[in-house]
C-alpha cells in the first residue's frame, strides 16, 4: 500500500456546503482525484471507518517492514562478521611478510652483498641466501595480491553494511512518519465526529469520557468482549437519554434519527438498546418467548434497539417509513422478527449493510 500518497495531497479547491443538523463542512478536491472532507454525520462516520481501515493496513505494513528490517539486520550482522574475518586474514598474511623482511634486514645476503655472485666467487651460502631472497619476493608478491583482494572485499562488505544500516534507519523514519500521519488524520476525523454528535444532542460529560465510546475506531474492539459484558466506556450514548449502543451503531442511528425527525417532527422513540447480561436475564425471565437466551441477544452486542412511538405497530406509518428508509443507515428489521416471534419494535444494525451503502 502506498501510504504516503493517501495523505500528502495538494488542495486545489474548497466549497462550503450545509449539512444535516446545520453543520457546515468544507469540500476538498485533490489533484489525485476527488476526495472530499466529510459533509454530514454519515460521511464523517464513513471517513472515520476508512481511516480505521487505513490504520489497520498501515499496521500490517509496519509489521511486514519490521520483519524485513529484522532480516536486513541479520544480513548486516553476517556481513560485519565476514568483515572482521577478512581483516583477521589480512593481518595473518601480513605477519609472515613482515617477519621475512625483518629477517632479511638482520641477515643480508653475504657481507659483500651480491658481488661474489656476479664475479663468479659465490659460495653455497651465497646461493642459498639468494634462493631465500627469491622465495621471499615470491611470498611477498602473493601476500600483496591476497591482501589487495581481501582489502577490496573488506571495503565492499563495509559499504554493504553501511547501506543496510542507512536503509533500516530510513525505513524506521518513514514508518514513524506514516503512522503519525494516519493517527493525526484519525484523531482529526474523530474530533469532528464527536463535535457533530454533540451538536445533534449526544450528551458528553465534562471530561469527555462518553466521547471515547463514540470513537468508531474502537467499534471493532467491542467485539472482543462477551455478549452483555461490553464496558460502559466502550459504548456511545444515544440522543435518547439512558440508552447506548456500540459506536458505529449509535452514529448510524443518530443519522437515522435525524431523517426520522424531519419526517415526523419528533425523535425515534426508544424503549431498549444495549442490554447487559444481567438485564438480558431479567428480560428473559419476565418475558419468556419474547427475548433471546441470555448471552445470545444482539442487544448484548450493542447492535439492536426496541422502538416505540408507532414503530412498534406493524404497518403503521412509522413502521412503513422505517422499512423503507432504515437500511440506508445500516438498520433493518430482521426476518425472524416478522413471525418468530413477531416483534415489529425490534431493529438491528449491520455494519456490512452500512459499509455497502
Amino acid at each position: 500500500m502506498a501510504m504516503t500518497s493517501l495523505f500528502l495531497m495538494p488542495v486545489e479547491a474548497r466549497a462550503e456546503r450545509k449539512v444535516a443538523g446545520g453543520l457546515s463542512e468544507s469540500r476538498t478536491v485533490s489533484g489525485s482525484g476527488l476526495r472530499a472532507d466529510p459533509k454530514d454525520l454519515a460521511e464523517l462516520r464513513k471517513e472515520a471507518e476508512q481511516s480505521a481501515k487505513e490504520l489497520e493496513d498501515a499496521t500490517k505494513a509496519l509489521e511486514k517492514r519490521r520483519a524485513d528490517i529484522a532480516a536486513a539486520e541479520k544480513e548486516l550482522k553476517t556481513k560485519l562478521t565476514a568483515l572482521r574475518t577478512a581483516e583477521q586474514k589480512v593481518a595473518q598474511i601480513r605477519q609472515p611478510v613482515s617477519q621475512l623482511a625483518e629477517l632479511l634486514y638482520e641477515q643480508p645476503v653475504g657481507a659483500d652483498g651480491i658481488a661474489p655472485f656476479l664475479s663468479g666467487d659465490a659460495t653455497g651460502d651465497t646461493l642459498r641466501a639468494l634462493s631465500s631472497v627469491t622465495h621471499l619476493m615470491t611470498v611477498r608478491q602473493e601476500a600483496v595480491q591476497q591482501t589487495s583482494t581481501l582489502y577490496k572485499e573488506a571495503e565492499r562488505l563495509a559499504a554493504d553494511a553501511q547501506e543496510i544500516r542507512a536503509g533500516n534507519l530510513l525505513a524506521e523514519a518513514q514508518m514513524a512518519a506514516e503512522i503519525d500521519t494516519l493517527r493525526q488524520r484519525s484523531d482529526k476525523i474523530v474530533k469532528s465526529l464527536t463535535a457533530a454528535l454533540v451538536k445533534m444532542g449526544i450528551k458528553i460529560d465534562k471530561v469527555g469520557r462518553a466521547a471515547l465510546g463514540c470513537n468508531p475506531l474502537r467499534a471493532a474492539t467491542a467485539n472482543s468482549y462477551p455478549n452483555g459484558l461490553i464496558p460502559k466506556a466502550m459504548l456511545c450514548p444515544l440522543q435518547q437519554k439512558g440508552f447506548s449502543l456500540r459506536a458505529d451503531a449509535t452514529i448510524a442511528f443518530v443519522s437515522l434519527n435525524e431523517a426520522y425527525r424531519k419526517q415526523f417532527g419528533r425523535q425515534v422513540c426508544v424503549t431498549d438498546a444495549y442490554r447487559s447480561l444481567a438485564e438480558q436475564q431479567s428480560v428473559y425471565y419476565r418475558r419468556p418467548g419474547f427475548a433471546a437466551v441470555p448471552g445470545r441477544s444482539n442487544h448484548g452486542l450493542g447492535l439492536a434497539v426496541d422502538l416505540c412511538g408507532g414503530v412498534e405497530r406493524f404497518r403503521s406509518p412509522e413502521f412503513v417509513w422505517m422499512e423503507k428508509n432504515a437500511k440506508r443507515y445500516g438498520w433493518f428489521h430482521p426476518a425472524w422478527a416478522y413471525s418468530s416471534p413477531f416483534e415489529p419494535w425490534h431493529w438491528e444494525y449491520d455494519p456490512k449493510i452500512d459499509s455497502a451503502l
